[in-house]
């Protein structure tokens, strides 16, 4: 408690303290420094039960003749003198609930809230970096000051940005000078607390940061742009010179705007390097469109097990041969797993594959190289299942040799309708040191096919009960059917049949690869008016 003239206090401590209405009364003296106060004030005001408050300007300042009034927080109060002795003053604060001032100020605040609310709406609209910057920029210019500046980082000198003029215009463009000629925007970009408008010099903005026909710049905010872990940017505010400049209130409006921009320009960014990645990742991962190599017919289908994903853990490629006459080398498999990570394994298997070909003649050997690979990676183990094949069209046939490691047989379909297993099998890949194989020579003829399918086929779950699984016999029956069919019809009529089977039901990746010779067809009946016809 601050000492008072014994005079003072013995005039006013009974006037104070024997105040029983629940006004907030504060004993000032000369100086404008609080003496006593009672419970109300001290609440009103914010101080404990021992110290004195510190008294809101609009007080401190008025004179003692008539009565004054002035915000304190949130609140309003018109504030009534009582003159004692010794140049003290009592002050009677009473509440305005309905105060003009009051009003305007929450309007204003409402206005605000609006605002924000409004500008969260539309920063999270996208999530394309451009188009946050430039909603950022227009939000801004609209609601904050005459024209904005919105300049985000880059991965070269030259740094993007957007600028909403006066009119609600936008451009972009990049920013040519160095973010250190202008006080603040360095800072800012760096996620430093913005400078105080009133620090800096309008006058010193550079022409590249004032839009055509602007005018005089009265006033500049520079505040940055939070992101996620790194700043997203920063957002430059101009007003004209007939404007009033940037308050206290302006720029705590600008720094919350500014919170959620840069969060929404911050989100883009991820998003965009994460599709990125994954457009990398999509172009290397998927599945090629396969066609007819040196007279064998290729066709291949692929359905992930998440219809939101494009890779997974099932694949298949081809790999032509660098003479006319060689083997075309194709694959099919299946990695334990699924998703992205299934996916990434999938790719170093067929980058591995890819890089053996040369050794193709010989699928054991192949196989042994790749289970080493698998074997010395880093990470859980993951292990998969795969069959080689090598075709070569040898007259109007396909020879194909077929070596399963791990995985289902592959199914020849014959010209007649019958549907035979190919005699391989083998170790599954990446999961033992030792492993062992039994290649298969088939031949095929002008018509007939070679389906080769991962478990996501047999093991479909689905049908009435939406329980069964396909199985092998459904898939047997389903090939008698496509006998004499061309590659890529074989592959629809299993895919349609799978997709109906599991209909919106839960599924593992399918994928499927038909190795076919084509039928030897020639023009017949042709006498210049009769239409002529194919024949096989």
């Amino acid at each position: 408690m601050a000492s008072t003239p014994a005079g003072t206090r013995s005039s006013t401590l009974g006037l104070v303290s024997a105040v029983s209405a629940p006004y907030p009364v504060v004993l000032v003296g000369a100086d404008g420094r609080a003496l006593e106060a009672n419970a109300a004030a001290r609440a009103v005001l914010g101080t404990g039960r021992d110290a004195l408050p510190v008294l809101p300007r609009w007080l401190t300042g008025a004179g003692t003749s008539r009565a004054s009034s002035g915000r304190v927080g949130d609140r309003f109060f018109s504030a009534h003198p009582t003159v004692l002795d010794a140049g003290a003053t009592v002050w009677w604060l009473v509440e305005e609930a309905g105060h003009p001032v009051a009003d305007d100020e929450s309007g204003s605040h409402r206005g605000h809230t609006a605002f924000l609310i409004e500008a969260s709406s539309a920063l999270l609209a996208s999530l394309n970096l451009r188009r946050s910057m430039e909603t950022t920029a227009r939000l801004a210019a609209r609601h904050l000051a005459d024209a904005a500046v919105v300049v985000a980082p880059g991965r070269s000198r030259r740094l993007p940005m957007v600028v909403c003029d006066q009119d609600g215009v936008l451009s972009t463009g990049k920013l040519e000078e160095e973010p250190s000629a202008v006080p603040g925007l360095e800072e800012a970009l760096e996620g430093f607390p913005p400078l105080p408008a009133r620090w800096m010099d309008p006058s010193a903005a550079p022409s590249w940061m004032v839009p055509a026909g602007f005018g005089p710049v009265g006033s500049v905010s520079i505040a940055p742009l939070p992101g996620h872990g790194v700043a997203a940017g920063a957002l430059v505010l101009l007003r004209r010179a007939e404007r009033p400049a940037f308050s206290e209130r302006d720029e705590e409006l600008g720094r919350l705007f500014a919170a959620r921009a840069g969060a929404a320009m911050s989100a883009a960014r991820l998003y965009e390097e994460q599709d990125a990645i994954t457009r990398v990742l999509m172009r290397e991962l998927l599945a090629p469109e396969l066609v007819q190599v040196h007279g064998v017919e290729f066709a291949g289908g692929y359905r992930s097990s998440e219809d939101a994903e494009r890779i997974g853990g099932d694949f298949y490629d081809v790999h032509p041969p660098a003479e006319e006459d060689g083997e075309t080398f194709a694959l099919l498999g299946d990695v334990s797993g699924k998703g992205l990570e299934a996916a990434v394994l999938t790719g170093k298997i067929r980058n591995t594959l890819h890089a053996l070909r040369t050794l193709s003649t010989d699928h054991q050997q192949v196989l042994r190289l790749l289970n080493d690979t698998l074997l010395s990676r880093n990470g859980p183990l993951r292990f998969a299942t795969l069959v080689l094949a090598s075709a070569r069209r040898e007259g109007s046939d396909v020879a194909l040799r077929l070596t399963s490691a791990g995985h289902p047989a592959p199914l020849i379909v014959r010209r007649d309708g019958r549907v035979e297993e190919a005699a391989t099998s083998g170790s599954l890949i990446g999961a033992m040191p030792e492993v062992s194989f039994r290649t298969a020579a088939v031949r095929l003829a002008p018509g007939e096919s070679c389906v080769l399918y991962t478990d996501g086929v047999t093991e479909a779950r689905g049908g009435r009960r939406g329980g069964a699984m396909y199985g092998e016999e459904r898939l047997h029956r389903l090939l008698e059917n496509c006998a004499g069919m061309p590659a890529q019809a074989v592959v629809e009529r299993v895919q349609m049949a799978a997709a109906q089977w599991i209909g919106k039901g839960d599924h593992d990746d399918i994928a499927v690869m038909a190795v076919t010779a084509p039928r030897s067809h020639h023009l017949t009946a042709v006498n210049g008016t009769t239409r002529g016809r194919y024949t096989a």
